[in-house]
């Protein structure tokens, strides 16, 4: 802000004004950065990523522990007395050569509790393949 004095005598009549050149060296200079950024921006970088492809492992290797709604497992179809059978299932399990896959199918309205049993289970078993059965969604007409 600079002070503009009309007459160094005449101290009473002081008139202030704005001195705007900082203010437009400021705007050309981000006038000049956004005009060197957004040509960056509009053209992205394109990047061929891989493709892979699965295949699927034999069903028969597979071990499936379904929890029920009310909390109850089964491990293939046959009901679990309790989480001691489980987990010695899965340590003898985890001890074969090749490892199989342990799925866990449970029902959407079961609470998480028993699921994290059963992966906290897998885990200290040493189980290194878990995952998750779902129900795939079918496209309505």
């Amino acid at each position: 802000m600079a002070l503009h004095l009309p007459d160094p005598a005449d101290a009473q009549q002081a008139l202030s004004g704005i001195d705007t050149t900082p203010l437009v060296d400021v705007m050309l200079v981000l006038l000049i950065i956004f005009l060197i950024t957004v040509p960056v921006i509009r053209h992205p970088t394109r990047v061929d990523l891989p493709r892979q492809q699965a295949s699927p492992r034999p069903a028969a290797a597979d071990v499936v522990i379904t929890i029920t709604r009310d909390g109850r497992m089964a491990w293939n179809g046959t009901a679990l007395a309790g989480g001691a059978q489980m987990r010695l299932r899965l340590r003898a399990l985890a001890a074969r050569k090749p490892q199989a896959r342990v799925q866990i199918s449970a029902d959407r309205a079961a609470s998480y509790a028993p699921v994290g049993r059963v992966v906290d289970a897998c885990r200290q078993a040493g189980i290194t393949s878990l995952g998750f059965l779902t129900r795939t969604r079918t496209a309505t007409p």
